[in-house]
């Protein structure tokens, strides 16, 4: 049971499934507790909390938005379970009818793909 989920999560998710998923993020947050989503901001947080000095951008309370922080080092633990745990070495397959569309392209050497 739990090498199939495994095995499940390997598998490459198509577009319509992970889209949306991704893509309803950022609505949840603002739903869930009106927070908005981004890096951007997070880097301003780190540089508030590591750099001392009298930066007028960086002089607020960052401590308020410690859970971007925490969406960033949520960013990190997934790239690494992602990339790492559940990486799979087989190489993608690809339909007979995208490797003649490549061909047709002059694009030959598809097994980097």
């Amino acid at each position: 049971m739990v090498n199939d989920i495994i095995m499940f999560l390997k598998e490459p998710w198509p577009w319509y499934v992970a889209g949306p998923i991704i893509g309803l993020c950022v609505p949840l947050l603002l739903l869930a507790g009106n927070k908005s989503l981004g890096i951007s901001s997070s880097l301003r947080e780190i540089c508030a909390a590591t750099i001392p000095g009298r930066i007028t951008f960086l002089n607020y309370d960052w401590k308020s938005q410690r859970w971007n922080l925490v969406f960033v080092l949520g960013l990190l633990a997934s790239g690494f379970v992602g990339g790492v745990l559940l990486n799979n070495n087989e190489p993608v397959k690809i339909a007979t009818s995208t490797q003649q569309m490549l061909n047709s392209f002059g694009i030959s050497n598809q097994q980097g793909i």
